[in-house]
């Protein structure tokens, strides 16, 4: 699973860290995934959804301070084993 993020971290490890980092997703439109995807996530976070229009999906948008790279990759990974769903 580690391969998957390898770009990603690399440019990551551009930044400096601790900071605010905004994860988008595309989550099918389902209570339980949509419970587990924002469960991923502090409840005083920044959180919006954005429902398709067709109402299939859900777009879901969280900024969350992290303190580093590895954290990031970490809600990635947790996301990844929801079934369905799309990390941007």
């Amino acid at each position: 699973m580690e391969d998957i993020f390898k770009k990603l971290r690399e440019q990551l490890e551009q930044e400096d860290w601790p900071a605010v980092y905004l994860f988008k997703f595309i989550v099918p439109n389902d209570a339980e995934k949509l419970a587990i995807i924002t469960s991923l996530f502090n409840d005083s976070n920044d959180l919006v959804l954005h429902q398709s229009k067709n109402g299939n999906f859900v777009s879901v948008s969280v900024k969350e301070l992290m303190l580093d790279v590895d954290s990031i990759i970490e809600k990635y990974t947790e996301a990844a084993k929801i079934k369905g769903v799309i990390s941007l």
